[in-house]
């Protein structure tokens, strides 16, 4: 598979809690199992189908325990074996400090290696 990402993906055992933003109605919480993050992006396995294209708002706990908010799009979509599916967003929403952090954690894991 070819490698489209723009940062280096860590691997992160969180929840994330999403608030679909672009549609009119309430909005609707769902929980998903975080399966990478970089300052650009999160990958996510969900059993809810979800749209391409979609926006959500995040809550994002990290391996510090702090709720990082931003707000994301998903982009990529592949279905997995177990039925549910696997998601690739791109963040369009995190301020530039709270992406520091991701990075800053990316960093350490590396010098560690």
């Amino acid at each position: 598979m070819e490698e489209r990402r723009k940062n280096r993906r860590l691997g992160l055992t969180s929840r994330l809690l999403l608030k679909r933003l672009d549609q009119d109605g309430g909005a609707e919480e769902l929980q998903i199992d975080v399966v990478d993050v970089s300052k650009t992006g999160v990958g996510f396995v969900c059993k809810e189908s979800l749209e391409i294209g979609s926006v959500y708002e995040s809550y994002l706990t990290i391996w510090t325990k702090e709720v990082l908010h931003a707000f994301i799009e998903v982009i990529r979509m592949e279905r997995k074996e177990d039925g549910s599916f696997f998601y690739g967003a791109i963040f369009i929403g995190m301020s530039e400090t709270e992406a520091g952090r991701i990075e800053t954690y990316s960093t350490i894991e590396n010098m560690s290696r």
